[in-house]
């Protein structure tokens, strides 16, 4: 018997999406990430009470990293952690919806139409096993339309301390009705082995973005 999974529906100004129930926000709306970081280390804290030392640092941190996130332009990070008995590897996938608005090096903006923004994205084709790669497309969400998709296992560059990562990534463009912004969803994990078992969730969860 196939395991029914529930699903909360997400709403911001402008959109909402579903992600699967389990899943958490990683609060960065200034009006209340504050207080929801501190509820999270609160909850950290009572799991691992080693762990209150260095409370002030992680929360900074945490206040730092969604500060720069909705700055960004990031409107919702979903995140999910899940061990199973037996296996110390965790499984772990971040969601996040991001809106852009797509500018030439000289400042003037650019299409956001799906053709223009594929054309604009590039292909990465790997030498041998185990190279990175990625494909671009046009494909459709119903009830939004065509969109422009990137679906491939990349090294990403952390921006801080400059290391990379290789991470399992969708990413949809969907042009923002009226705007000539574009509404990035970019799924990841770093569970490379469970890649094409989390394209399919990221796929799945992307195709219930609609516009409100």
């Amino acid at each position: 018997m196939t395991k029914r999974v529930e699903a909360v529906q997400v709403e911001r100004s402008g959109f909402s999406i579903t992600v699967p129930d389990g899943w958490w926000e990683f609060e960065i709306r200034p009006e209340t990430r504050d207080n929801a970081i501190r509820r999270l280390m609160d909850e950290r804290v009572r799991a691992r009470p080693e762990m209150a030392e260095h409370r002030g640092v992680m929360e900074r941190f945490l206040r730092r990293e969604a500060a720069k996130a909705w700055d960004a332009g990031t409107a919702y990070i979903g995140c999910m952690a899940q061990t199973f008995a037996g296996d110390d590897v965790p499984v772990t996938a971040t969601l996040t919806v991001t809106l852009l608005s797509p500018v030439a090096e000289d400042g003037s903006p650019l299409p956001s139409d799906p053709g223009a923004v594929a054309g604009r994205l590039t292909e990465i084709r790997p030498r041998q096993a185990g190279d990175p790669w990625r494909t671009v497309s046009v494909t459709e969400i119903a009830g939004v339309g065509r969109v422009a998709r990137t679906k491939g296992v990349e090294d990403i560059r952390h921006p801080q301390d400059r290391r990379t990562m290789r991470v399992a990534m969708m990413q949809t463009f969907v042009p923002v009705p009226g705007s000539g912004q574009v509404a990035l969803i970019s799924g990841t994990t770093r569970n490379l082995e469970l890649a094409d078992s989390f394209f399919d969730v990221f796929d799945a969860v992307t195709s219930t973005f609609r516009f409100i």
